[in-house]
């Protein structure tokens, strides 16, 4: 079972024929995504020069898609994984800590997010973003890109 991340679904809804390939491939083996990148897909055409047609793409891809949501298991996995990230990459002065943001390290909270509830789910995460790879380091999450 796969989470398409943003970059995958933009490239699929862009018609990227390795994205399409690729999910013709996956047959029977469920392909989903989350509301965390439905977000960001609406964000990216709401601000686009053609918004009201993009929209309309990213609505009739995401029809196809089951999308997760989060809940207060996602929640929890969440608080975890970021406590993680921080106590293997962030500095060890508690000094330094307090004023230490998730993206001061090189993480977008919303791939926290997309991983959270990747891991809750026990689903495959098909992205780019190094992001993902950076957190198997301190949690099993199974990643692949379709790139």
């Amino acid at each position: 079972m796969y989470l398409l991340d943003t970059n995958h679904c933009s490239r699929a809804i862009q018609t990227d024929e390795n994205i399409l390939r690729r999910l013709a491939e996956t047959e029977n083996a469920l392909v989903t995504t989350c509301v965390v990148v439905q977000g960001e897909l609406i964000d990216m055409a709401e601000r686009s020069q053609r918004s009201s047609s993009n929209l309309a793409l990213v609505r009739r891809f995401l029809q196809g898609l089951y999308v997760y949501r989060i809940d207060e298991v996602t929640a929890e996995t969440y608080g975890k994984l970021k406590a993680a990230l921080f106590n293997q990459f962030g500095p060890r002065e508690k000094s330094k800590r307090r004023k230490t943001k998730i993206t001061d390290l090189g993480f977008d909270e919303n791939d926290l997010w997309i991983a959270a509830i990747a891991v809750q789910h026990n689903l495959t995460v098909v992205s780019a973003d190094s992001d993902f790879n950076r957190i198997q380091q301190v949690r099993a999450l199974s990643v692949e890109s379709w790139l």
